[in-house]
């Protein structure tokens, strides 16, 4: 696994949602789909597909808000209705691999970063941006939120 810690500014337009947090994996696609038909109204987009999501505070945190966006680069001016521009400027650690190991993937950066003496900044949201491969399967990365004062 490549992990590093980095501090890194998103910068997207995109639409909320809110929900189970179980339920995650069936409505963000779902809202996803809803978003790249329209795209064609998000001018300057990067065709990079990003979602953010609230952190699991406790297991008491049964709900979060989530957003699914197209970022966007530093001309676009132009938030078409219904949807947000946001910007996240932010300290993470992150690593990126195939969708399928999502879970995977979410466990071992945790593993990681803890192992290196990071907190988790669970004010922040977690960011993933997904990246189609050209005759292979999509690859994920994720940025977990850390605070700014490691060790």
């Amino acid at each position: 696994m490549d992990y590093q810690s980095l501090n890194y500014n998103f910068r997207l337009v995109g639409v909320k949602g809110r929900g189970a947090y179980e339920n995650f994996h069936k409505e963000v696609p779902l809202l996803a789909k809803q978003l790249w038909s329209r795209a064609n109204e998000i001018q300057s987009h990067l065709g990079i597909e990003i979602a953010l999501f609230e952190p699991k505070t406790d297991i008491q945190h049964l709900e979060g808000n989530y957003y699914v966006g197209l970022m966007v680069n530093d001309a676009f001016n132009k938030v078409p209705k219904g949807m947000e521009l946001i910007e996240l400027n932010q300290q993470y650690v992150t690593n990126r691999g195939k969708i399928s190991n999502l879970n995977s993937l979410h466990f071992e950066l945790l593993k990681w970063s803890k192992e290196q003496g990071y907190t988790r900044n669970l004010k922040s949201y977690i960011v993933e941006t997904y990246h189609p491969m050209e005759g292979r399967e999509e690859e994920v990365r994720i940025f977990l939120p850390i605070e700014e004062n490691h060790r």
